[in-house]
């Protein structure tokens, strides 16, 4: 038996694109996302064990896209339940700055939020 997860995953209800920094070629998007790690979503199985090179293009209020770059080892891979895509989870080497603001900010806009009442 497996045992449960104990990071903490926000699930996106839309995908960000995540890039091979090497080739600038798509890689697929990120499924959930944590400061430890992500899940990305593919079109082909992602090699276990091996390390990506990995960047994200986020685009600021500054109207100018931002790179996150990163490395990340993948830890597993699977078929997912759509046909033709795989699941893969990475675990990140190190978080770089800009990649802790950009969950930390996902996190935000993410989160329910107790709203005041007004009597």
């Amino acid at each position: 038996m497996r045992p449960h997860r104990r990071i903490e995953r926000h699930q996106l209800p839309y995908y960000l694109k995540v890039f091979n920094r090497i080739t600038d070629r798509p890689m697929g998007y990120i499924g959930n996302i944590s400061l430890e790690g992500l899940m990305l979503i593919s079109e082909l199985p992602m090699l276990v064990g091996a390390r990506f090179d990995m960047r994200l293009k986020i685009p600021g209020h500054d109207g100018q896209l931002h790179l996150v770059d990163f490395y990340a080892t993948c830890q597993w891979s699977r078929e997912d339940l759509t046909p033709g895509h795989f699941d893969s989870g990475f675990a990140l080497v190190t978080a770089p700055a800009e990649y802790v603001q950009m969950v930390a900010a996902l996190r935000h806009y993410f989160s329910f939020r107790c709203l005041p009442t007004s009597a």
